[in-house]
């Protein structure tokens, strides 16, 4: 959902024809910010994650709704159409017949959740019924899910172009360079989906889809909402992209997305992979490396707890420390063959040396992270938490180095002592 998040942020700046239509611009500035588009598109996801894959419609749509007027009031001033805020404080919302792009821009989500496009359009389709129940509402939820859907099981862009045009009926017919000089600032559905639609199909990644949207003007936020997600389900987003957008994301959503994100993934992945979410903690490194702010360290800590409450894992160096397995021959032993150490083998973990001569015990998010540098050719998966352990508990270290052969930050015995006091702690 991050490709819906980040095309929302980026366009914020020039929504209401307030750019110059242009492809060369900053993608972030101090201007950028989220809006109501990226809180509702959290909300939705929210709601589907709550209702259950194989939730009916009715349960569907009462977690939608719970969850919109929940988000909507926690974030009242994010930007939202008057009607739609109105929907959103009453005690008794009723769809209202709004045929607005709101229902185009939240369902990105739904097209990462389920197994066929009909289901897919399905639950698209109850999105945007809580409160755009018009055709053209209706329509653009399910165009949004459905091409993201396509995208992201491999659908080419003609494909993908030729399905919205038979089953919505959009005009996908018209290129950019024609769009661009009499379009402007619209929120219905009607000119805002070919357009969003448009600005993916003339792209080839996902940056460029972005830079397409601001070279048309218009409603930019929302269309980098629609274009954005679609674009992510196509080509993903560039980690640089990625870790720029995710400092203007509040805490709280950011926390959805990332549940949102193992949610989607299949048992087995979830499973198979030791170092998953890891990428969580270089993201949050990254981010406070740029910022170099209290808060972003933070978001680091609050990562790795998270990690460690989950059994995360780190690809980590070792040391044979009496030199045991060198006393092996591998050129005679036979696979599968079993065989006898004549001693106890000792492991530590390996410890990295500073230019001040202190000793730091490294984390590896990863393992391209560990072959940056020459760590020795024994690694094993060890659990984070003892990683962190051995920094805090060790009288000879000064703590902990992440990822230290690439964008790395180092966490003394401080900064580790707020991990330990806090990964037992219940959520």
């Amino acid at each position: 959902m991050y490709g819906a998040i980040i095309g929302d942020i980026v366009g914020s700046r020039f929504e209401f024809d307030n750019g110059n239509k242009s492809r060369d611009f900053e993608l972030f500035t101090p201007e950028c910010d989220y809006t109501d588009d990226t809180v509702m598109t959290i909300a939705v996801a929210e709601a589907l994650m709550n209702a259950g894959l194989n939730a009916g419609e009715s349960v569907v749509k009462e977690n939608l709704i719970r969850c919109m007027k929940r988000w909507g009031q926690e974030y009242p001033c994010a930007g939202y159409g008057a009607r739609f805020i109105d929907w959103v404080l009453s005690d008794d919302p009723k769809p209202y017949g709004s045929f607005g792009n709101g229902s185009g821009m939240r369902v990105s989500s739904v097209g990462w959740l389920y197994d066929t496009i009909e289901r897919t359009r399905e639950v698209a389709r109850w999105t945007a019924e809580v409160t755009h129940n018009h055709p053209e509402g209706i329509k653009g939820a399910e165009s949004t899910a459905a091409a993201i859907f396509m995208a992201r099981h491999g659908a080419s862009k003609d494909e993908i172009k030729a399905y919205i045009e038979t089953e919505f009926g959009y005009d996908l017919s018209r290129t950019l360079d024609e769009i661009r000089p009499t379009y402007y600032h619209v929120e219905d559905c009607m000119h805002t989906m070919p357009e969003a639609l448009e600005c993916f199909i003339e792209a080839e990644s996902y940056e460029e889809t972005l830079r397409n949207v601001m070279y048309i003007g218009g409603d930019t936020d929302t269309l980098g909402a629609i274009a954005g997600a679609v674009a992510e389900a196509a080509w993903g987003i560039p980690l640089g992209i990625l870790t720029d957008g995710m400092r203007f994301i509040p805490q709280d959503i950011a926390a959805v997305v990332e549940r949102f994100s193992e949610f989607i993934k299949p048992e087995s992945a979830r499973n198979a992979d030791p170092y998953r979410d890891n990428y969580l903690i270089k993201l949050r490194v990254m981010q406070a490396r740029k910022t170099h702010s209290g808060e972003d360290l933070m978001s680091v800590l609050a990562q790795i707890i998270l990690r460690i409450r989950d059994g995360g894992e780190a690809p980590t160096p070792m040391v044979d420390v009496n030199n045991v397995l060198a006393s092996l021959d591998p050129a005679n032993m036979i696979v599968g063959e079993s065989f006898t150490l004549g001693q106890d083998l000792r492991m530590r973990i390996t410890k990295l040396t500073d230019t001040e001569g202190k000793h730091w015990v490294p984390l590896f998010t990863d393992e391209d992270e560990l072959r940056r540098g020459e760590t020795g050719n024994l690694t094993l998966n060890m659990p984070i938490r003892i990683i962190v352990e051995d920094g805090y508990y060790a009288g000879d270290i000064e703590g902990v180095v992440i990822n230290p052969y690439g964008e790395s930050i180092r966490l003394d015995k401080e900064l580790l002592k707020v991990i330990v006091e806090h990964m037992d702690k219940k959520q």
